[in-house]
Formats: C-alpha cells, sequence, structure tokens
C-alpha cells in the first residue's frame, strides 16, 4: 500500500490531513522473529526481545527494519511485527505486545486527541501545528498517561506537500507555494474530494498564501493518476507527500511550503514505556532518529517500490553506509 493511499484515512476521518501514519484498512498482523539484521542473537540473551511495530506500507515498513538493525546490534533480540493501520497497532503498543514503532509526531498527536477528547477534537481544538518542539510537547501529554514514551524527534519529515511539473516551475520561476501565490496564476489541484474543505489543502492554500484555485480534480492523494494529470497539463498542482520516491518518474517536483501550511510530522521512536523505557533503549533508537533525512527517506523508499528491493536489505545498506551497526 502507498502512502498516498493510506492518507486519505488519517484519524479516524476527523483530522484535517497531516500525512504521517493513517489507517489503509485491514486488520491483518504478521510477525517476523529474527536475531537481527545483524544475526546479533547471542547478546540478546542478556537483554531480551523488543517487538517492533510497523504498519503496512514502505516507509514504516522500512523505518521499523531500521530500527531492529540498531536494537539487534545493541545486543537485543528483535521481531518486526506488521499491523496494517493504527487504530490496531495504538492499543498494542498500550498493551505491551509491541514495544517501539515508527512514527510521526502531528499525526499521532491528532489521533490521540481524538481517542482522548472525542473525534472532533482534531478540527475544534487541534493540538499539532507546524512547530515541531510544541508538536511533540502536545503528544508527549497525551502520550504518557496512557504509558507511552515518546523520544526525540528527528529532522526527517514525511507530511503533506504540493507539486507542480518542472517545465511548469521554470517557465514560471516557482520554487516555493508564496511563489505560486504571486504569480496570480489559476491552478487546478489533483487531490482526494476532501481537499476542497481541508484547510491544509484548498481553503489553506488560498487562505495562507493567495493561490488561485480553480477546483480540485478526484483523482486521489499522490496516486499515479493525480501525477499523470500534472504531468500532462490537465491539472497544475498535485497533493502529495514529502518522500514521494516517484516525483522524478513524472517530471515534478515539490514547491516549498515556505509559509509552514503543513503540520510538523517529524518521524520519532514511540516505545512502551514499561517494557522499552529504558535510557540505553532511546540512545540506540537515537542514532536512527540523528541520522535520517527527509532525502534519505525519499531514497530508501525509492529503493523499495521503483527497484523492488526488500525493506530488510534496504535498512541493512544503509545503517552500515552510516556506520550505524557492526563495529
Amino acid at each position: 500500500m502507498s502512502r498516498s493511499t493510506r492518507l486519505a484515512g488519517a484519524v479516524l476521518g476527523a483530522l484535517a490531513l497531516t500525512g504521517g501514519l493513517a489507517a489503509c484498512g485491514g486488520g491483518s498482523s504478521s510477525l517476523e522473529e529474527r536475531g537481527g539484521s545483524t544475526g546479533s542473537a547471542s547478546g540478546a540473551a542478556g537483554k531480551g526481545t523488543v517487538v517492533v511495530g510497523s504498519a503496512g506500507f514502505t516507509e514504516s515498513q522500512v523505518l521499523a527494519e531500521l530500527y531492529a538493525g540498531v536494537l539487534a546490534d545493541a545486543g537485543y533480540r528483535t521481531s518486526i511485527r506488521t499491523v496494517e493501520n493504527r487504530e490496531l497497532y495504538e492499543p498494542s503498543l498500550e498493551k505491551g505486545e509491541i514495544d517501539v514503532v515508527p512514527e510521526y509526531a502531528a499525526t499521532l498527536a491528532e489521533f490521540l486527541n481524538a481517542k482522548v477528547n472525542g473525534p472532533k477534537a482534531p478540527e475544534e481544538k487541534p493540538v499539532a501545528s507546524s512547530d515541531v518542539a510544541a508538536t511533540v510537547a502536545a503528544l508527549e501529554k497525551l502520550a504518557a498517561p496512557r504509558g507511552l514514551k515518546v523520544l526525540p524527534a528527528g529532522e526527517a519529515v514525511d507530511q503533506n506537500a504540493f507539486a507542480v511539473s518542472r517545465e511548469f516551475a521554470a517557465r514560471h520561476k516557482l520554487k516555493s507555494l508564496s511563489d505560486l501565490g504571486r504569480s496570480k496564476l489559476k491552478v487546478k489541484i489533483a487531490a482526494g474530494d476532501e481537499c476542497t474543505v481541508r484547510p491544509f489543502c484548498a481553503p489553506g492554500l488560498k487562505s495562507v498564501y493567495g493561490i488561485d484555485v480553480t477546483g480540485v480534480d478526484p483523482k486521489g492523494v499522490g496516486t499515479p493518476q493525480a501525477k499523470q494529470a500534472v504531468k500532462d497539463g490537465v491539472d497544475q498542482l498535485v497533493l502529495t507527500t514529502t518522500t514521494d520516491a516517484t516525483l522524478d518518474a513524472f517530471g515534478l517536483v515539490l514547491l516549498e511550503d515556505d509559509k509552514k501550511l503543513q503540520n510538523a510530522d517529524n518521524v520519532l521512536p514511540v516505545v512502551n514505556a514499561k517494557d522499552a523505557g529504558s535510557p540505553e533503549i532511546a540512545e540506540v533508537l537515537g542514532k536512527i532518529t540523528k541520522s535520517l533525512s527527509t532525502a534519505d527517506l525519499v531514497e530508501l523508499n525509492r529503493k523499495v517500490d521503483a527497484e523492488r528491493a526488500k525493506p530488510a536489505d534496504v535498512a541493512k545498506a544503509y545503517l552500515e553506509k552510516k556506520g550505524l551497526i557492526g563495529g
């Protein structure tokens, strides 16, 4: 399942899309046991097993493999449990059936906001914003009473983004959404139906950037059809994500969200505080958080989705290249 597909169901349908891990249907769960990417099962006997949760899309699977790899290298026995959506894996994290999951700050914050304060809370009293520190602080307050520990966020961010064709950008000298607003060009957005009402989409582009949105072409969020429509000039703007690995293939480029319309969906680990809240586990997982960039996520996704490499192999190669395992 692609990330753009799962975006459409974010936060129980109540939250204006902010990117991040959203429900994508299904409830299948699978568990893969291993000594870790480095096979370090011997040291694991003394440190125990850490179950890493993964959602059913490429980026989450790769992140889970990265987490499992560094934990295995540190001497833990690791396993990965794949659960398709947050509505299922978040309760498992609270119960300690899963010890750690790769998460997205703003989306999880609003998910818990809805869970704690009611389904309308994300719209009527949102806790996430474009401010990473404030969003993580709000997430920590919601997570702690549920037995969850939120580890520091990194620079890597997977959030909503808008792209135009490379030719369109060059012709009109566009690098940012502000440039598009100043150009006074009329644009039609290839996105989901909800773009017409969601504040991060058409309404926000109009109010924050002054972009002249003439309509929404309901081809979905970041789907091949939506991107093809922009490539062909049928539409001018497509809603996708910052870690979309297929933009080059369609001749598209992202426009900078220079006024911070989108919420801070920075990647971070969330752990069960009782079972995996040790300083050592936090330090080990912090290696990944500090190393990963948004560009890294794009490339890791591309290797899996375009080159058909296995998430485990892609993760291991990255960890070795960055010197995060083995030695």
